[in-house]
């Protein structure tokens, strides 16, 4: 029952933590809108989006607003899980989690922040570009936030492939050596997960393949850098 009460209290701090920078943000939900759309506003023939649906721009705006505040509070969100799973390891195992813990926050940031600054603009570009002659493009703004929110979730995701590999590898499931002789599949591997997770043209599938590639090396990196700090700390 003692887990069970501090389970609770663990995730009442994250909502608490998610609501409190959702309710600092919403004065600014318009603002953030237009911030999160200026990709695609750029261009857009009339530089505008759509709303098809009666309640969208009050709803689609809110939406955005709480998920922007579910990734900024994402470093508390991590500190409880961690501070709840904290307790049932061993010393050496919480110096080898906390700079993976701290790692896999940045990478999450720089994953979102790639998606917007490179991905977003490259993508519409060419999506616009492409369209039919006689086709105006005009998008609805509720459809527009769900095709960015799993893009972001995905690039996210696609950049903590460096922790994954560091956990693989701390665990004993493989080494570093043998990471390195299976490079032609994950490259494979990673143009598959491209197309798994963004649109069906090259562009975005590429741009998410090769940084995926590029932090599977940098896990190798990482993976006989801390396994080997570990071994010596055990030692």
């Amino acid at each position: 029952m003692s887990h069970l009460v501090e389970l609770r209290g663990r995730l009442l701090k994250i909502v608490a933590a998610v609501m409190v920078v959702f309710l600092i943000l919403f004065p600014f939900s318009s603002e953030i809108f237009s911030f999160v759309s200026e990709p695609l506003r750029d261009v857009l023939p009339g530089q505008s989006l759509i709303a098809m649906g009666v309640a969208s721009p009050l709803l689609t705006p809110l939406k955005l607003t709480f998920f922007v505040a579910l990734c900024v509070a994402m470093p508390v969100v991590l500190y409880q899980v961690w501070a709840f799973v904290a307790p049932g390891l061993y010393l050496k195992e919480k110096h080898f989690a906390i700079p993976l813990l701290t790692s896999s926050i940045l990478l999450f940031y720089a994953g979102i922040a790639f998606a917007y600054f490179v991905v977003f603009p490259l993508m519409f570009k060419f999506f616009t570009a492409v369209a039919p002659e006689g086709v105006e493009v005009m998008t609805d703004i509720s459809l527009y936030l769900d095709f960015i929110t799993t893009i972001v979730l995905a690039f996210g995701l696609a950049f903590e492939v460096p922790i994954a590999t560091v956990l693989v590898v701390w665990t004993g499931l493989t080494t570093p050596k043998k990471l390195g002789a299976a490079r032609p599949y994950v490259l494979l591997g990673a143009f598959v997960l491209g197309m798994l997770l963004t649109p069906p043209d090259v562009i975005s599938q590429t741009l998410l393949a090769i940084p995926v590639y590029i932090l599977f090396e940098l896990g190798i990196f990482m993976s006989r850098f801390f396994v080997r700090k570990t071994d010596e700390t055990t030692s």
